[in-house]
């Protein structure tokens, strides 16, 4: 079987430092890739700055001034936040933010999770440093993921094969499935030497045998790895994943899938119309 895969909603721009191409670059990327939906998700993570501070990451909460249409690719506006702890905690959900980026003192007690997602339309949640997971039972790491899984903001659950946390899978898909939420399957992680391979296999062949909706992303760090997912393709044909429950496979039933799952109601720039 071969997929076309027409968005591309895991990807990052400058700003997360270890990533090399504008937002601009990226949506010239996506047009010239033939994608109809591109969304940004740069890291929101301990990894960028040593300070939380919420001048570190106002990146994100000007985020309006981007156009929903751009150059032809309806432009969606994510993060991918870490996940932080076994009660499914999110970076940033335990910095309290006083001021604004010009001192000014907030009327309202903000995060700065709260403070960034604000203008987001959804988060892929992901786990980079697992230490916090090191001695956690099987229990607590299923737990872990159904907490993150339940947050209203939370649209994907990100690269799992490769976190190195085992989970219980039925019970992890089970909740994704329950809640409209998507499972990644990402092509980076599939790349290289390959010992997450297996992992993500067993994802995706679960998936399928549930009929969870998945969501293909690049994972792209550059321009020209946007909408670009061989590994991953690869991997779905190896098992004959059904196209049915790519959700990312086209604009519209990516809105479609958003909405469902009441993280963000954007179905009003189907067929690409400025909102």
């Amino acid at each position: 079987m071969s997929y076309t895969i027409a968005t591309d909603i895991h990807t990052h721009t400058l700003f997360s430092r270890h990533a090399y191409s504008t937002i601009g670059e990226n949506v010239a990327a996506a047009r010239a890739a033939g994608l109809e939906l591109l969304g940004s998700a740069d890291h929101m993570s301990s990894m960028l700055f040593p300070e939380p501070d919420i001048r570190n990451f106002q990146f994100f909460y000007n985020q309006v001034v981007w156009p929903r249409v751009w150059d032809g690719v309806t432009l969606l506006r994510g993060a991918e936040a870490d996940i932080v702890s076994l009660e499914g905690g999110l970076f940033g959900q335990d910095v309290h933010v006083p001021e604004s980026i010009v001192g000014k003192r907030f009327r309202r007690d903000w995060t700065l999770y709260d403070r960034v997602v604000e203008s987001l339309d959804y988060l892929v949640a992901s786990v980079h440093n697992g230490d916090f997971a090191a001695d956690a039972t099987l229990a607590q790491t299923t737990e872990m993921y159904v907490c993150v899984l339940q947050n209203p903001k939370v649209f994907v659950l990100g690269h799992t094969g490769r976190s190195g946390i085992p989970y219980d899978l039925d019970e992890v898909l089970g909740c994704a499935k329950e809640q409209g939420k998507l499972i990644e399957i990402n092509n980076h992680s599939l790349e290289g030497a390959g010992r997450h391979h297996q992992a993500c296999r067993d994802i995706a062949v679960r998936c399928a045998e549930l009929g969870v909706g998945i969501c293909v992303s690049s994972d792209a760090h550059i321009a020209p790895a946007i909408g670009d997912y061989p590994c991953a393709k690869r991997l779905l044909e190896e098992i004959h994943f059904p196209q049915e429950l790519i959700m990312n496979r086209d604009r519209d039933t990516l809105l479609e899938a958003l909405a469902v799952s009441g993280v963000c109601d954007l179905r009003a720039l189907k067929g690409g119309a400025a909102a």
